[in-house]
């Protein structure tokens, strides 16, 4: 009977975690280069032969691979990576994954992030133009040129996001390990007077949250009947 109890208490941890994860993500459905959390789950098995029981994980969370849409904005200063690459940020946390290409040109010429943050060049060195040329020219291969001189390129990197994986602020992702540079660009590169947009369904994560609360009230249910079906044979062998 308390195996019942634990099996039901363990389920609503896992949904406590995806409820969490898809809140977050309706939350950043607009938010520019954002890309969505799933949860992976596992049976855990206690015990063996017929008195084993099984349980459910809390959970891993992994980052979805699909691209975002591109949307045209026109500004010098958006940029957006076409391909499975990201942009690198120099941060506190130090170098920092995202597709948020929102980027503006500082006074002295830095390139930053919307947040402020320096972008980085395939060397991992913040990229400075020129702030006297006026905004930079983009090829698809990500090389930044000014009044018609080549000045460096913004920087494109690979990297595994792993399970269980840390986030900074909306849509950048701490690295695990060290992310590689692109050399290759054919397959990837930089769309310039472009965003791309977060790769959140709405539609899609709204259907998750109701099959979500309806299994929580379910599994809540089954808490409170195991419960009580518990106390009543504590009661009735009490009374004997």
């Amino acid at each position: 009977m308390q195996d019942g109890l634990y099996v039901a208490l363990s389920s609503q941890i896992a949904l406590e975690r995806r409820l969490n994860t898809i809140a977050d993500n309706v939350a950043n459905a607009s938010t520019v280069g954002f890309r969505a959390t799933g949860v992976k789950f596992e049976d855990v098995i206690s015990g063996l032969g017929q008195k084993s029981v099984a349980f459910v994980s809390t959970g891993d969370t992994y980052l979805s691979t699909a691209s975002g849409g591109m949307r045209e904005t026109g500004n010098p200063f958006d940029f957006a990576v076409k391909g499975e690459a990201w942009f690198g940020l120099q941060t506190p946390a130090g170098l920092v994954m995202t597709r948020d290409g929102r980027f503006t040109m500082q006074e002295n010429g830095d390139l930053v992030s919307v947040e402020g943050y320096p972008v980085v060049d395939a060397g991992g060195a913040p990229i400075q133009l020129d702030p006297r040329a006026g905004p930079p020219e983009v090829g698809a291969d990500g090389m930044l040129r000014q009044a018609g001189q080549q000045i460096g390129a913004i920087g494109l990197f690979t990297f595994d996001p792993g399970l269980n994986f840390t986030r900074f602020a909306n849509s950048g992702i701490i690295p695990n390990g060290q992310p590689e540079p692109v050399v290759d660009r054919i397959e990837m590169g930089v769309a310039q007077g472009f965003v791309e947009e977060s790769n959140v369904n709405p539609i899609l994560e709204l259907t998750h949250l109701i099959s979500v609360q309806r299994a929580f009230e379910n599994t809540s249910a089954l808490v409170r009947n195991t419960s009580e079906t518990f106390s009543e044979a504590v009661r009735t062998l009490g009374s004997k």
